[in-house]
C-alpha cells in the first residue's frame, strides 16, 4: 500500500483518519461527499487549471497511473520545462505533484498550485512573515523523496503557486519554528514513519473530537463512538494531545473518572518529572476537571463572575456571512430588538454579486444603519472574534467606507461585545462544544434550515451566484437570521443565569 500525500495530510488534520480510511467499518463512513467539500475541491481544481491555462505544460493528467508514471520519467530524461500532474512512484511512496518544473542544473522541483494563501502566520497589518503551512510542506517533501529517489533532484526545495498567483519557495531544510526545532523535512519523516505505520494495521490510535471533524465522512461513526467510551475529548476544549497525555500518564480514559484527580500528588508529581503530564498545567487540569463534572453528571451550567451588559434602547445582535475560499463577504446581518418600542426586527446588508462593488456596498451599508442609530445608546453582540478580524482587514481593502480609527473604537467599545469571551471566560455548560449552535440550542433556539451551519452557507451563497434563484438567497438570509437570533437567545441567557445568581446571594 503506498503512502500518499493526501494521507499525509489526513494524519497531520487526524492522525485517526489514516487508520480508519483502511480499517473503519464502511457502513459507518458517509459515502455521499460534502457538499462543502465537494465544492472546495472544485474551486481548487479550477484554481489550477486557471494557473495552467497559458503555460506550456506537458499535460499528462489522463491515462492509467503506470502509463503516466513512465511518461513523467521520460518526459524528465528529455528535459521537459513544465510537467503537469506527472505521476511519481518509488517503493511505497506515490506522487502526483500539480506540476513539476526543470531548474537550470537539470533537476526538477515539485510544484503545488494552491487555492489558499501560500504561507500561515502573515502579519495582517504589515503582510509580512509567515512560516509554510504544514500539509502543504509535508506533501511537497514526499514529491522531493520520490523525484530524489528516481534521480531527478538534489535539494530539499520546492514551491507553492498561491491563490493570487504568488510562486513561493520552500526550503524544505529550514527549522520549523522555535517551538519545534526541527526540520519540515525531519518532521515529514516523523509523520511519514507514523503514516506507514497505520497503513500497515501495525499501530491503532483513537477518534478524537474537534471542530474539524464535521467536514469528515467518519464523523457520525467518531462521534458515537467518543460518546459510548465517554471519552475526554466530549470535554469542551480537551483535544486529542491532552486526552493521549491524561491516558498515558494518569491511566484515565473516561470524563467521569478524571473528576476525583488529586490535584496535589499531580503538582508533586509534576515537580518531580518535567515530562508528566506535559502540556498540562495544574490550572488547565482544574478546569478539565470542573467541566468534567458539570457534564458528566448534567449540573447545568456555571456563571463564575458578576456579568452584566449595557443598558441601552438599541440592542444589536450581529452575524458576517463570508467566503474564505474568494476572500468575500457577502452578508452582513444584524437582528435588532428595541427596548423602547419592544419590537424587533431583522436587517441584512447582502453583496447581490462576487465582486469589490458588491461588497464594498454591502459594507458601506452596515456601516450608514451603525450611524443613523443614537450614539452610546445601542450595544452591539457577536460571537468569535472573526467579525472583528474580518472587518479591520475590509477596512484596508475600502478606506473610503469608514477610517480605521472608527473600526478601531467601534471594537474597543465596552458596547460592543464577544458573547464568545464572556462564555469562554466566565461560565462553563454541560456541553461538549461551547459554540454558539450548541450553546444556543441547549437554551431552546432551534435553526429553521435542517442543515445549518457557516459552511453550507457559502455553499449556497455560490449556489446563488451561479442561478440568482431568490431561493438560494432566502436561505442564505433565514439562516443568518436565526445565527442573529441564536447570539440574542445567548446573550439572554447568559443575563438570566448571572441575575438568578445575584438573586441568591
Amino acid at each position: 500500500m503506498h503512502i500518499t500525500a493526501s494521507q499525509l495530510y489526513n494524519y497531520i488534520v487526524c492522525p485517526h483518519r489514516v487508520w480508519r480510511d483502511v480499517y473503519g467499518p464502511a457502513d459507518e463512513k458517509i459515502q455521499k461527499p460534502n457538499p462543502f467539500v465537494q465544492m472546495l475541491w472544485d474551486k481548487g481544481v479550477q484554481h489550477e487549471k486557471n494557473v495552467v491555462e497559458g503555460m506550456k505544460v506537458l499535460d499528462l493528467s489522463t491515462g492509467s497511473r503506470e502509463e503516466r508514471f513512465e511518461k513523467t520519467k521520460q518526459a524528465m530524461k528529455d528535459g521537459v520545462d513544465w510537467i503537469y500532474q506527472g505521476v511519481l512512484i518509488h517503493d511505497n511512496l506515490l506522487g502526483i505533484p500539480d506540476l513539476l518544473k526543470k531548474m537550470p542544473d537539470g533537476h526538477y522541483i515539485p510544484v503545488d498550485v494552491k487555492s489558499g494563501m501560500g504561507l500561515e502566520g502573515v502579519d495582517e497589518e504589515t503582510e509580512e512573515g509567515g512560516r509554510p503551512k504544514k500539509h502543504y510542506a509535508a506533501q511537497l517533501c514526499l514529491y522531493v523523496e520520490v523525484l530524489q529517489n528516481l534521480g531527478f533532484a538534489e535539494e530539499n526545495k520546492a514551491k507553492v503557486i498561491d491563490i493570487h498567483g504568488n510562486e513561493i519557495d520552500y526550503n524544505l531544510d529550514e527549522m520549523m519554528g522555535k517551538r519545534t526545532p526541527i526540520t519540515w523535512w525531519e518532521f515529514y519523516q516523523q509523520i511519514k514513519y507514523e503514516v506507514q505505520k497505520l497503513l500497515e494495521n501495525r499501530e491503532q490510535n483513537k477518534p478524537a473530537m474537534a471542530g474539524v471533524c464535521k467536514l469528515c465522512p467518519w464523523y457520525n461513526s467518531c462521534k458515537s463512538w467518543a460518546k459510548e467510551e465517554h471519552d475526554l475529548t466530549n470535554i469542551f476544549y480537551l483535544g486529542r494531545s491532552k486526552r493521549d497525555k491524561i491516558n498515558e500518564d494518569l491511566g484515565i480514559e473516561r470524563v467521569e473518572d478524571i473528576i476525583n484527580v488529586d490535584l496535589e500528588e499531580v503538582k508533586e508529581r509534576k515537580s518531580k518529572n518535567k515530562q508528566f503530564l506535559s502540556g498540562v498545567g495544574e490550572k488547565t487540569l482544574a478546569k478539565i476537571m470542573v467541566r468534567a463534572d458539570i457534564l458528566a453528571n448534567d449540573k447545568g451550567p456555571v456563571v463564575y463572575d458578576n456579568i452584566t451588559f449595557p443598558e441601552v434602547t438599541y440592542e444589536l445582535f450581529f452575524d458576517i456571512e463570508d467566503d474564505p475560499t474568494q476572500d468575500f463577504v457577502y452578508l452582513h446581518g444584524v437582528y435588532e430588538r428595541n427596548n423602547e418600542t419592544v419590537k424587533e426586527r431583522f436587517l441584512d446588508f447582502t453583496a447581490k454579486e462576487c465582486t469589490p462593488k458588491g461588497e464594498k456596498e454591502a459594507w458601506a451599508g452596515f456601516w450608514d444603519y451603525i450611524h443613523s442609530l443614537p450614539q452610546k445608546d445601542y450595544a452591539v453582540y457577536y460571537y468569535s472574534p472573526h467579525e472583528k478580524t474580518v472587518y479591520k482587514k475590509m477596512q484596508k481593502l475600502y478606506p473610503d467606507v469608514v477610517s480605521k480609527e472608527e473600526v478601531d473604537d467601534f471594537y474597543d467599545s465596552p458596547n460592543v461585545i464577544d458573547l464568545y469571551q464572556i462564555v469562554l471566560k466566565s461560565t462553563d455548560w454541560p456541553l461538549s462544544s461551547y459554540g454558539i449552535k450548541a450553546i444556543a440550542v441547549y437554551l431552546g433556539f432551534s435553526w429553521r434550515d435542517k442543515d445549518p451551519s457557516g459552511a453550507n452557507s457559502i455553499e449556497w451563497f455560490n449556489n446563488y451566484l451561479k442561478t440568482k434563484d431568490k431561493k438560494d438567497l432566502q436561505r442564505i438570509l433565514d439562516y443568518n437570521e436565526d445565527d442573529c437570533k441564536a447570539t440574542m437567545v445567548v446573550k439572554d441567557g447568559i443575563e438570566k443565569l448571572a441575575n438568578s445568581i445575584r438573586t441568591k446571594l
